[in-house]
């Protein structure tokens, strides 16, 4: 396959991929944008100062309210220490706030199927418990002391508390959701373009020998079932962490892997991987330092592949084990379906949000202004890069189908 070829089916690939999922994104974010808006940060934070298992609870929850950007994950995370929530119940935050989302299933649903969502929803919670338990066993004192100090030293003003019912009365209220969509966005957006254009090109470049090679899926009677159970949830974080992908962005991949029959141990360890890419980690260690950063990469990939093991025992015995047979050709179908409908219909919702944002930008509510992120760095070049190879690509194909 040349490489106009491969850039007109990738590019097709990758567009399939966002097609289906563009309803789900504006939906997910839309209501995140609500629960940001109306539900006050310091009435939970208060309930979080120990590793108790009511804290974690609200971790969770509070986890699953918020947006499911990685890297936005991370910097609340951050805030709930400086507000003074426990470093477990931090983790349990990180972990629900990318995996428990409302977008997060939406999409897993569309792309896997309903019991890859019942394995996300089963085994987020199964990860934030083993986690917990890990980090209260092993949990280095004068390294937390260290970083909780170091956060408190870098801190910045947080809002204060409110009263949700006046705020869901008011326009500023309304206009916040509006802006906290748009800056999810503007979060989201290169991690969704980098994670949509890498599955479509693997979908179409990677033979299926790698996938098989790599996940010993020809191994046969030669090695015990057991210990390819064991080596694809080992490995799958480490295929994860090589994408540079995060959460919203490794679902089209995920269906990929699911498209070569990777075991579903693997394919569940990959999904819940995405706090473990090294941008990820970096970012940890600006905020706690470098020690505390590689110690919660550690804990996250331990709890991982014991989740990951665990889920598949727990669906092989209840006979929910799904097939690794979704073709990546079915998901990324176009046509007149409910799909069309539904990205219509989020349009107009998003165009609702875009113009509350632009509001409350101009009236400056918050004292903020609208301003986000900074210079050109190695991301944003990818960025660009895979724009360009996206705009040859979908000309090429153009070309090939007569539409221009």
């Amino acid at each position: 396959m040349d490489f106009l070829t491969a850039a007109a089916e990738g590019t097709r690939t990758a567009a399939g991929f966002f097609w289906k999922a563009g309803w789900a994104f504006v939906l997910g974010y839309s209501i995140s944008g609500m629960i940001q808006a109306f539900v006050p940060k310091n009435r939970m934070t208060r309930h979080m100062g120990n590793a108790s298992a009511r804290s974690v609870s609200l971790a969770t929850l509070f986890g699953a309210a918020s947006s499911s950007c990685s890297f936005a994950a991370l910097a609340a995370a951050r805030s709930l220490v400086m507000k003074g929530a426990h470093f477990v119940a931090a983790i349990a935050f990180m972990f629900a706030s990318t995996n428990l989302v409302i977008e997060l299933g939406v999409l897993i649903l569309i792309f896997l199927g309903w019991q890859f969502l019942a394995a996300e929803l089963i085994g987020g919670i199964l990860l934030i418990t083993i986690s917990s338990v890990l980090v209260r066993a092993t949990y280095p004192r004068a390294w937390m002391e260290a970083a909780r100090q170091k956060v408190e030293d870098d801190a910045e003003a947080e809002e204060g508390d409110f009263d949700w019912r006046e705020r869901i009365r008011s326009r500023y209220g309304w206009r916040l959701v509006g802006h906290r969509f748009v800056m999810d966005w503007k979060m989201v957006w290169e991690e969704i373009l980098i994670g949509f254009t890498i599955a479509g090109f693997v979908g179409v470049l990677v033979p299926a020998s790698f996938w098989e090679a790599l996940f010993l899926m020809n191994a046969g009677d030669s090695i015990p079932q057991w210990l390819i159970v064991l080596e694809n949830a080992v490995v799958a974080p480490f295929v994860a962490a090589a994408t540079f992908i995060g959460s919203m962005g490794n679902i089209p991949l995920a269906t990929v892997l699911n498209a070569n029959g990777v075991m579903f141990a693997g394919l569940m360890g990959f999904i819940y991987s995405d706090l473990m890419v090294p941008p990820l980690v970096a970012i940890n260690a600006k905020y706690y330092g470098p020690r505390v950063a590689l110690y919660i990469a550690g804990i996250m990939w331990v709890s991982i592949v014991i989740t990951a093991i665990l889920l598949h025992a727990l669906f092989a015995v209840t006979g929910l084990t799904p097939d690794s047979s979704r073709a990546v050709s079915e998901t990324t179908r176009f046509a007149l379906d409910y799909t069309f409908w539904l990205n219509l219909a989020m349009v107009l919702v998003a165009v609702v949000m875009v113009w509350l944002h632009r509001r409350h930008v101009a009236e400056d509510l918050d004292g903020k202004g609208g301003g986000h992120g900074g210079g050109v760095g190695t991301k944003r070049l990818v960025v660009y890069g895979m724009m360009i190879v996206l705009a040859t690509g979908g000309v090429v194909w153009a070309l090939g189908h007569g539409t221009v």
